[in-house]
């Protein structure tokens, strides 16, 4: 507690100097017991971030005191029976009515904005099947769940960080029940592959001196906002691992002021704050988080700023658009997912990048546009399809009309992923159990021909993004080469039809029997030149009609 004494003693002198006396001449109770709750004030100030922020943000405040003051002196002149209560009454009205107007002002601004820096984009870029993401946020949580081996300790969190390439799902070890709360500091990190589809847990220990989950005194919070910055809106903490040392990383926003026609507040991103495991705080601006070394793999953008942007991108045809004709107006599309929604963190060759993808305003379900978020700088970019495209919610409902046998009182589709193969979007879909226990089995749906691919394993979800996807869902063979070709011939040796056979595709010969121009067949299915049991793959058969 000696910071406290020390602010009680700064305090204390401060006031003295202020009556020009000693402190120990100040003889008044009240001045004394002023000074304490001063001290212990600034010592709690970060309990009392969240009120004083949102006052700082809230420029309409001395606006409502103004307008109510004026009112209050102007009924005054005419009468004397006005009292406390209306002038308070006042100062509510028009606090929440001012408020409210400025929250649309504030939010056309940032969507005009948004608009105006963000570059429009003629294609989305190739999704980087070295870094898919199979795991869906609520199974990790799960296997981080069933594999904690700590009885002390909980995990706490859910955000993703890359490791030497590879991304994580990661959660903070925190304490667990009240005692350790108060007695404990996090115990360490960890980490759920998100590229594999099995359990890949690791678990990194060691106390952190200010973490995530204990009490204040131990809280990697209560110390930032102490050591760092005050008047920002810190977002949700996420784990760096680098070199076996621990860190915690916090993107922040911080608000920029408007003035007409009434005061309000925009975000924009302001920087990251990193605490490494000794306590010690790095406020760092985004230039310098780019080139910190902890960082150099990892997200910088704050999630929640930049959906709220691409949210209110809606405003671009003015305020009163929204509340008439909604010309124009979009959406963030809803996704089905246990605790995760967009935007969502995709892996490309050009970097990670957040995906917003948006819908018309309304019952439509249709894809509008979709939003890139540069993690790392946080540029934005628009793609606008040229030709109809159905969006997340939709295809989901593709993946239930698919699979046909699948108990969907047992089994829900979960994270609809937007990923790009060949130039083609897809909708990259895992279906879990309803427990989240694990992957039942992962769709691609093409999001305009709606051709639904299932795969079961990591290898097959790599081989897909790898562009192994099978004949081109939009119809056309342009550029791809098969790997077999089936021919159906006339008794005469005319042939008849053919059926050209992409990627990892087979074909099923259902009756008849067949025979291999490089092999032998046997009831009619071709492996390599040698055909059986009805399948054929890599190799050219032909079929007897």
């Amino acid at each position: 507690m000696s910071s406290l004494a020390e602010a009680l003693r700064f305090v204390t002198r401060r006031i003295a100097r202020l009556r020009g006396r000693s402190p120990r001449s100040l003889g008044g109770g009240a001045l004394i017991a002023l000074a304490v709750i001063a001290a212990v004030g600034w010592y709690f100030r970060p309990w009392l971030h969240g009120i004083v922020y949102a006052i700082y943000t809230t420029p309409i405040l001395p606006v409502a005191l103004l307008v109510a003051g004026l009112v209050v002196y102007g009924l005054h002149q005419r009468t004397t029976l006005v009292g406390p209560q209306v002038a308070l009454a006042v100062f509510l009205l028009v606090l929440v009515v001012g408020s409210g107007v400025a929250g649309l002002l504030a939010g056309e601004r940032l969507g005009k904005s948004t608009l105006e820096s963000a570059t429009t984009a003629d294609s989305l870029a190739e999704t980087d099947s070295g870094m898919p993401r199979v795991v869906p946020k609520s199974v990790a949580a799960r296997y981080a769940s069933n594999t904690l081996n700590f009885p002390q300790y909980r995990i706490t969190g859910s955000e993703v960080t890359v490791d030497d390439g590879t991304p994580y799902w990661s959660y903070a070890l925190a304490p667990d029940g009240t005692y350790n709360h108060f007695t404990k500091r996090q115990h360490g990190t960890v980490l759920i592959d998100m590229t594999e589809q099995n359990a890949e847990v690791r678990t990194i220990t060691g106390d952190l001196e200010r973490g995530i989950g204990p009490a204040f005194y131990n809280n990697y919070r209560f110390e930032l906002l102490k050591r760092g910055q005050y008047l920002v809106d810190y977002g949700d903490p996420f784990m760096v691992v680098k070199d076996g040392e621990q860190y915690i990383a916090v993107p922040y926003t911080t608000p920029t002021f408007h003035w007409a026609p009434l005061p309000y507040t925009t975000p924009e991103w302001g920087g990251v704050a990193l605490i490494d495991g000794d306590g010690n705080v790095e406020d760092l601006s985004p230039e310098e988080a780019r080139r910190h070394p902890a960082l150099e793999e990892q997200k910088l953008y704050p999630f929640a700023l930049a959906r709220k942007k691409v949210a209110t991108t809606k405003y671009r045809r003015g305020i009163v658009n929204t509340f008439t004709s909604h010309e124009d107006e979009i959406e963030v599309a809803p996704v089905p997912g246990a605790d995760n929604d967009q935007p969502f963190l995709v892996f490309t060759e050009d970097g990670p990048e957040y995906v917003v993808a948006v819908e018309p305003y309304g019952e439509a379900q249709g894809l509008k546009e979709i939003w890139t978020v540069d993690s790392r700088t946080g540029d934005y970019e628009v793609y606008t399809p040229d030709q109809s495209l159905f969006g997340a919610r939709k295809a989901t409902d593709y993946v239930r009309q698919a699979a046909r046998t699948t108990d969907w009182n047992r089994f829900t589709p979960s994270e609809p992923v937007p990923v790009v193969v060949d130039g083609q979007l897809y909708w990259q879909v895992r279906v879990v159990p309803g427990d989240s226990s694990g992957i039942a089995y992962i769709a691609f749906v093409h999001a305009r021909s709606s051709d639904v691919q299932e795969v079961s394993t990591t290898r097959e979800v790599v081989a897909f993004l790898d562009g192994d996807v099978g004949a081109a869902d939009d119809g056309s063979t342009e550029g791809r080469r098969p790997s077999l070709i089936v021919q159906r011939v006339a008794p005469n040796g005319t042939v008849v039809g053919t059926l050209a056979v992409y990627g990892n595709e087979s074909v099923r010969v259902v009756q008849g029997t067949a025979t291999a121009t490089n092999g032998t067949a046997t009831n009619g299915t071709a492996t390599n030149g040698t055909a059986t049991n009805g399948t054929a793959t890599n190799g050219t058969a032909t079929a007897a009609a």
